[in-house]
């Protein structure tokens, strides 16, 4: 039986605000869009000290080869000395970081504009 892939593969908008790389996703993250995914991210974590937004709000579906990449992204970059948020307010994907026990790993904010301003320092 051939894979059910329906939406379109995720095509990361990477854009720079007050620092902060941030990574907004679109589509699908599964087993086949996953491996392009790590790619990305291994690069935007390469340096010294990263500061990462993944906005996660385009998302429609995420499964373990996706979780595995954000996992992957944040040993990236806690190895760097560097910090990743994550933005979501789907309770979905909330739900599913809270069944696989990776709630307390992820620092997650239901909005983009709020992870945006704490990484630059200001309230909203």
């Amino acid at each position: 039986m051939a894979p059910t892939h329906t939406g379109p593969p995720p095509s990361p908008a990477v854009r720079t605000v007050a620092g902060t790389t941030v990574v907004a996703l679109h589509g699908e993250i599964d087993l086949e869009t996953a491996e392009p995914l790590r790619e990305r991210l291994d690069r935007l974590t390469a340096a010294d000290r990263p500061d990462v937004v993944v906005d996660l709000s385009g998302v429609s579906f995420i499964d373990c080869s996706g979780l595995g990449v954000l996992c992957r992204a944040r040993n990236r970059v806690l190895e760097r000395d560097g910090r990743l948020r994550l933005v979501s307010a789907c309770p979905r994907f909330l739900r599913i970081l809270r069944q696989v026990g990776l709630t307390e790993l992820f620092e997650v904010h239901p909005d983009l504009s709020g992870a945006v301003a704490e990484a630059a320092g200001t309230v909203r």
